[in-house]
């Protein structure tokens, strides 16, 4: 009886999500094509119509793939829940393997490897058609799959260990597993923060110290005028995969370091650079980031304490089209994890507005810090610049926006920004 009303609700989910999704996407569609003729009056001066029809088009490509990779992943999800997917290859594997640690980490690698090869031809359609046809793609096939490559070695290595302690912790540590993991994940990911800048992404990118002396002096002023410490300027290679430009700082600590994409500084102004830094900057200052960091964490306690109670009860896994049980009195972790990670998305996805607002109250205090220790109508200009060179479009849709969106629309953006100057 719980099993069937569990697929029910599960499926009425899926209904919901599919509906509301297709519904925002039309909006979506409808709103930027709608506007698509004329740029806005406030960025008449500054942007051509022709980059504006650009990023309106490039919305709307994106946003019809978009619904594309809906309908795939709802319908790889289904496969392997109702239509009994994961239970086919958990038992497949279990005859390979048998019993033991070795099918639990045998059945979360075979889904990865089942589910990246399923996604992997719209992956390479959106780079090399979507990406190619409005001008951003600078990979070559090779670098494609060369870094799909790289990125699945890390994950072996990396990953495997750690998914075999979180494994080990809910077999051997008692009830209380969930709190142990989630121990071990929330050291995981600052470990994680930690390696990054120096150890992980110089694996598939190349930095080199910043060089322009008189852009360094700069930034350095600006740091000190706000108390920042870093382990270093850097560039990073990002015209080798894309077009599209950004800055950020990585790393955790006292091993925090900035990075500007080439493609950013061939762009910009010094005086742009250092006002886009400054809002970058913001959000470490106004603790944006620790914030995002303890809300992670409590999240994840969350929805591990409710993992820990799901685990047990059979509804959860027959509900889903699986049963659980390989021998008599044996259970199955790995599978536990497997279908809670398929299905919480959907639960939670009407949720989603609220992390958006959060993000974008975020920016415009970030913004605002920026317009105090940089010009603001510096950074307003470099905005512009960067909304027209990434086809950002200047209309969306204001619910779609508020739905997904974790920056505010340009047009209020600016608006907001002008006021701080004022």
């Amino acid at each position: 009886m719980y099993s069937l009303a569990f697929s029910i609700l599960f499926v009425s989910f899926i209904i919901l999500t599919l509906i509301v999704r297709f519904w925002l996407a039309s909006r979506q569609i409808r709103h930027v094509l709608t506007h698509r003729s004329a740029v806005p009056a406030e960025f008449a001066e500054k942007i051509p119509l022709a980059a504006h029809q650009k990023a309106a088009d490039y919305t709307i490509a994106r946003t019809k793939l978009g619904l594309v990779s809906l309908l795939l992943s709802t319908g790889v999800l289904i496969a392997f829940t109702l239509l009994g997917g994961l239970q086919w290859l958990s038992l497949h594997v279990f005859q390979l393997t048998g019993p033991g640690m070795l099918y639990q980490l045998g059945l979360l690698a075979a889904f990865t490897v089942i589910s990246g090869l399923i996604d992997l031809p719209l992956d390479y359609y959106k780079q090399f058609n979507l990406e190619q046809r409005f001008g951003f793609n600078k990979m070559t096939p090779g670098l494609f799959f060369a870094d799909m490559l790289k990125g699945a070695l890390l994950a072996a290595v990396i990953g495997l260990p750690f998914v075999w302690l979180v494994l080990t912790l809910m077999e051997k540590s008692g009830a209380l597993w969930w709190f142990y993991a989630w121990a071990a994940w929330s050291a995981f990911q600052l470990l994680m923060m930690v390696l990054y800048p120096t150890v992980i992404a110089p694996l598939f990118n190349k930095f080199t110290p910043l060089e322009d002396m008189a852009l360094k002096q700069r930034i350095e002023g600006l740091m000190e005028r706000v108390g920042f410490a870093s382990k270093g300027l850097f560039v990073m290679d990002g015209s080798k995969r894309s077009a599209h430009g950004n800055a950020y700082f990585s790393g955790f600590g006292a091993n925090k370091r900035i990075v500007f994409f080439d493609t950013l500084l061939e762009r910009l102004q010094p005086a742009e650079i250092e006002a886009v830094l400054a809002h970058e900057l913001g959000h470490f200052k106004l603790k944006h980031i620790i914030k995002r960091i303890v809300m992670m964490f409590a999240l994840s306690l969350g929805f591990l304490a409710l993992l820990g109670y799901l685990k047990n009860q059979l509804w959860f896994y027959t509900g889903l089209g699986v049963d659980p049980l390989l021998l008599p009195g044996q259970g199955n972790d790995a599978m536990a994890l497997l279908l809670f990670m398929l299905v919480l998305p959907v639960f939670t996805f009407l949720f989603g507005p609220l992390t958006s607002l959060s993000s974008r109250k975020h920016e415009f205090e970030a913004d605002a810090f920026a317009a105090q220790h940089a010009q603001a109508a510096d950074l307003v200009s470099a905005l512009v610049k960067m909304y027209e060179d990434n086809a950002s479009t200047l209309t969306p849709d204001p619910l779609h926006s508020a739905f997904y969106d974790s920056h505010p629309p340009a047009s209020v953006r600016i608006r907001h920004l002008h006021a701080a100057a004022a």
